[in-house]
């Protein structure tokens, strides 16, 4: 077994590796809050929920299977399953858009799971509040732990470490950087789950090369 699947298999059970560590605060919490425990009860776990200014007003809801695929027809799935209880729940008060959608080889990094199962690529985070004398970090992620993951800066600045532990309580956002090695890994994820090799319980994350989009407008009713 090689270093890498090493540190991978001893951070696979990390404590609350699945909870959300990246959640949504004013109207995209209320509406986070409604979804996902429906999400939860048809299989699928949120990844982001965010209320923007897109074709008017759009409500991107961005989610995954527990195994980190997400097809176009799981984006339909969600789409049709949510849409009457965000019509009950009535969460926001003007007409808008609901777009569902995977989320994307580039994909946000929420769970501290997310974090371990991208070990070795690249990604970039925003800290709360200064850390190590900054508050945006880059770099190949190298080792995560209960308390934060460490990063390994790709692009190191002058005067910056270009080692650095990032506490999971400070991170306000990260993603992953979209690279060749990364499209392969990912390719070669989603290969392997479709054809068994990889189970679907597994730490290994797969997902759709193509992120797809089912949208839905929805019109409040008085």
């Amino acid at each position: 077994m090689t270093d890498d699947a090493n540190t991978k298999q001893e951070t696979a059970h990390i404590e609350g590796a699945d909870e959300r560590i990246i959640t949504e605060t004013g109207i995209d919490a209320r509406v986070a809050g409604i979804i996902e425990p429906v999400l939860q009860s048809i299989g699928f776990r949120l990844v982001r929920a965010r209320l923007s200014g897109l074709n008017g007003l759009t409500l991107q809801i961005m989610a995954e299977r527990h195994d980190g695929t997400m097809t176009v027809e799981d984006c339909e799935l969600v789409s049709r399953t949510l849409s009457p209880v965000l019509d009950v729940e009535d969460p926001i008060d003007r007409n808008y858009h609901l777009e569902v959608s995977s989320p994307g080889i580039d994909r946000p990094l929420v769970r501290k799971s997310d974090f371990t199962k991208w070990i070795g690529h690249i990604a970039k985070i925003d800290t709360s509040a200064v850390h190590e004398g900054r508050k945006k970090f880059r770099g190949r992620i190298a080792e995560v732990s209960v308390e934060g993951v460490t990063v390994e800066s790709d692009q190191a600045s002058y005067g910056d470490k270009p080692v650095v532990e990032v506490p999971f309580e400070l991170i306000s956002d990260a993603r992953l950087v979209l690279t060749d090695d990364l499209i392969r890994d990912a390719l070669r994820r989603d290969k392997d789950l479709r054809e068994g090799r990889i189970p679907e319980d597994s730490t290994g994350q797969a997902d759709e090369a193509e992120a797809s989009t089912a949208g839905q407008e929805q019109t409040k009713q008085d």
